[in-house]
């Protein structure tokens, strides 16, 4: 579900973004720098890293892919602020996806830089990056898949669809851990962590309430609506987790929002409200789906759902992404009790008798 429904905080950005190009290296506010990483064989294209300036170097809002584009922009819009890559200090990973994640490890080799996470995603760093942990994680996104009622050779094609992504991340353990709430010790800075689950389990956003700012990961973007899943390493319910992370967002005094992808923008409550109206009505049509198809799989239930194209447009290892979203509004409704499971291999999905 796409819409503009926020004014960019800088149309420049946003031209490039719309316009398929890389934005520029840009000066946002004094001592504060954004610098866009690009992303190989991925539609959202780059990642924009933010660069805070402290006395004695910068600290960064994320690192982007590792791969030697990624770490050459990163070096090269690092020297456009005037600092080099043994200039950073810290490293605050709002969450443990590739784009986000990969290049920390590198960073912390080159400048001694220390890594921050959440305790949510620190605990899943191992089992989803450690080469001797792979193939088990596999396994449970192929039982997962297998119970959604995904045929048995498309559950082992799609189950192992992201292993390929790891060659983009450095392994790293975090040498810091930012709980909800604390407060950065960065000088100069009034930075606080928001803990924001759903897109991962540990997912962060850092608002600094002098300058008004918030940097929001994934959580909140100017026009798409961040991946919500059910799958082995995500929460129980991270459906639930998300709308009320949004909602308490949507409550910060916020000027400028500053994302992970797209553009940076003003706003906040209004695109929180519009996030939240999205998922409404998508938990509508799936209980709607439901009520037609009677006992139907999750994978059923998803390829009758609405998406951006055709079912058999989307890409193999994009289905595995559907059918998961699809499970999170599924568990969503079952524990509000609007739609019932009955579990086996697979589960199907009902309508509560009245």
């Amino acid at each position: 579900m796409n819409k503009v429904s926020v004014t960019a905080a800088n149309e420049a950005q946003r031209a490039a973004w719309l316009g398929g190009r890389l934005p520029e290296v840009e000066r946002v506010r004094p001592g504060l720098w954004s610098i866009p990483v690009p992303i190989p064989i991925n539609p959202l294209r780059y990642v924009l890293v933010y660069a805070l300036e402290v006395p004695d170097g910068v600290v960064i809002i994320d690192a982007g892919w590792n791969t030697e584009e990624a770490y050459g922009a990163l070096v090269a819009g690092l020297a456009t602020a005037g600092y080099a890559i043994t200039d950073v200090k810290a490293v605050l990973v709002t969450h443990i996806h590739p784009d986000h994640y990969g290049l920390a490890g590198r960073i912390r080799e080159v400048s001694g830089a220390w890594i921050g996470l959440h305790p949510a995603d620190a605990r899943i760093v191992h089992d989803r990056y450690d080469e001797s942990a792979i193939e088990s994680l596999v396994q449970r996104e192929r039982a997962l898949l297998l119970r959604c009622g995904v045929p048995d050779m498309t559950a082992e094609e799609l189950a192992g669809a992201s292993v390929m992504l790891r060659q983009f991340v450095t392994m790293a353990t975090p040498d810091r851990l930012i709980e909800d709430g604390d407060r950065l010790d960065l000088p100069g800075w009034d930075l606080r962590a928001v803990w924001t689950p759903g897109h991962s389990p540990g997912h962060l956003c850092f608002a600094e309430p002098e300058r008004r700012l918030l940097f929001s990961g994934d959580h909140v973007l100017a026009r798409i609506t961040s991946m919500v899943a059910v799958h082995p390493q995500s929460a129980a319910n991270p459906l639930a987790d998300y709308l009320d992370a949004l909602r308490t967002v949507g409550k910060l005094d916020v000027e400028e929002v500053l994302p992970a992808h797209e553009y940076r923008f003003l706003e906040l409550a209004d695109r929180v409200d519009y996030v939240i109206a999205h998922h409404e009505e998508r938990l509508d049509e799936v209980r709607r789906v439901v009520a037609e198809g009677d006992g139907s799989t999750c994978w059923d239930i998803a390829t009758r759902l609405t998406w951006s194209r055709g079912w058999e447009e989307i890409p193999a290892h994009m289905r595995r992404a559907a059918n998961n979203e699809t499970l999170a509004h599924l568990v969503w409704l079952e524990q509000r009790g609007m739609v019932t499971r009955v579990p086996g291999e697979p589960d199907l999905w009902h309508t509560p008798s009245a």
